[in-house]
């Protein structure tokens, strides 16, 4: 937001502002350094703000990483996409060579070993790695989601013996919330961990777990506590599993529609003994922790479809123009340019609205989840839009696996399914939208 100010204007409960303006050309940009005082009780606090008005372009180094993501995708990623998903395997090798790019610990901490990016930066990155192959970008958003999890609350001793595997790609984790039981509902999940000593004995089971069976780690959502004020999300805590302890064991690979480049199985657990130092953060913070988790998580899986959606609107464009009927390319047609017309504006709607979500989360905004929300429920459908319609355009050829029309369509139908459904994203909104004073907020 930006506003004219003046010095030592009052501008709310005794809040100044005295501005010092340098102009800098010739790119013609100001910074204004703020010497904010409060009379009342607040210390002084110094805010610099650059550029006289919101600044949708990327910066150079914002640039480098979508390039670079760009470039590995389309050479790692896309010509091995469609043997992948046809023969479903789990391109470990893949993972672990974006993991020689840092791209396996895009926000974990730095000092767990991760690069510790802001969300809106991490968004390039997947954006391009969808472009070359959904699915294992999506799996790679998960684990990048487990990693920062560990890196952020697990002690340290922990995040010594795990993180620098896990920020490497060689070692690869799960994220275990969702129950046979517990869908969208999730604070209704039943797995119970009970202290004993010096470890937890945990029981229950898991469903539709990414790499489940083909993972190192897995980051469990379990109940702990067993009073009455702590039923729902209460008494819920978040710990770190080996994949392989006794007491686990796994489901058949399910058979999917899409995501077949990752495995899909259910988790059981029967009296598994897991490690008291291996829990993350404090008993009854694990809602908490997931919930955290899947702000990000919905803007990593609506910038999955907007990846996937962009090589679709490309592939889709040069198909037009190429294609001939009735003695011209099927892009001379006023319905194609319409058609073509649409799909872009929903991508750059979709595109933008990603972007504004992960800034409000970079930025600890109250509204964050709302906007994450928006985000997930908005770019999904557009994404799976673009992607119906750009299997539209190559007419019979978009349904036949020699284009990858349809797996786009396959990959990308599930993302408004996961992370939360797109139904749930609309009870998140509206009830914001219902609070008092809130559609002056989020706009």
């Amino acid at each position: 937001l930006c506003y004219e100010i003046h010095p030592g204007e009052d501008l709310h409960d005794g809040i100044t502002f005295d501005l010092v303006l340098q102009t800098q050309r010739p790119a013609h940009t100001i910074a204004l350094t703020t010497v904010l005082e409060k009379t009342k009780h607040h210390a002084a606090q110094a805010t610099l703000f650059k550029g006289m008005s919101m600044n949708f372009e990327l910066s150079e180094e914002q640039r480098a990483y979508a390039a670079s993501a760009r470039e590995f995708a389309q050479s790692e990623f896309r010509p091995h996409a469609a043997l992948w998903d046809e023969e479903a395997i789990f391109p470990k090798d893949a993972l672990r060579a974006a993991g020689d790019l840092g791209f396996m610990g895009m926000y974990t901490p730095e000092a767990a070993g991760g690069l510790a990016m802001s969300r809106l930066d991490a968004s390039l990155i997947v954006e391009e790695l969808a472009r070359g192959c959904t699915t294992t970008a999506a799996f790679l958003t998960i684990h990048n989601m487990a990693t920062a999890m560990i890196g952020k609350y697990c002690q340290q001793s922990v995040i010594d013996a795990w993180c620098p595997d896990l920020v490497a790609g060689t070692t690869l984790a799960s994220y275990c919330l969702t129950e046979p039981g517990a869908g969208s509902d999730a604070a209704s999940l039943r797995t119970r961990a009970v202290r004993d000593g010096d470890t937890y004995r945990l029981s229950g089971s898991k469903v539709f777990i990414s790499g489940a069976g083909d993972t190192d780690v897995l980051v469990v959502m379990a109940r702990t506590g067993s009073g009455a004020g702590e039923t729902g999300a209460r008494g819920i805590t978040a710990f770190l599993v080996p994949a392989h302890l006794h007491g686990i064991s796994y489901g058949k690979k399910e058979k999917k529609m899409g995501w077949n480049a990752q495995p899909t199985r259910q988790i059981s657990f029967d009296d598994v003994q897991v490690p008291a130092a291996n829990r993350l953060g404090e008993e009854g913070q694990g809602f908490a922790i997931a919930m955290e988790g899947l702000d990000g998580g919905r803007i990593n899986i609506a910038t999955c479809s907007v990846g996937t959606a962009q090589q679709a609107i490309v592939d889709a464009t040069a198909y037009v123009q190429d294609r001939k009927q009735f003695n011209s390319t099927i892009a001379d047609f006023q319905h194609t340019q319409f058609q073509l017309a649409d799909m872009l504006t929903e991508l750059v709607a979709a595109r933008q609205m990603i972007r504004l979500a992960a800034s409000k989360l970079d930025h600890v905004d109250p509204s964050a989840s709302t906007y994450c929300a928006m985000a997930k429920r908005f770019a999904t459908d557009a994404g799976f839009k673009v992607c119906n319609d750009a299997l539209q355009l190559f007419g019979g050829y978009g349904y036949i696996r020699e284009y990858p029309m349809e797996r786009y369509v396959r990959d990308t139908r599930v993302h408004q399914i996961l992370e939360g459904t797109n139904e749930i994203m609309r009870v998140i909104i509206s009830r914001q939208a219902l609070m008092d004073g809130a559609l002056e907020v989020i706009q």
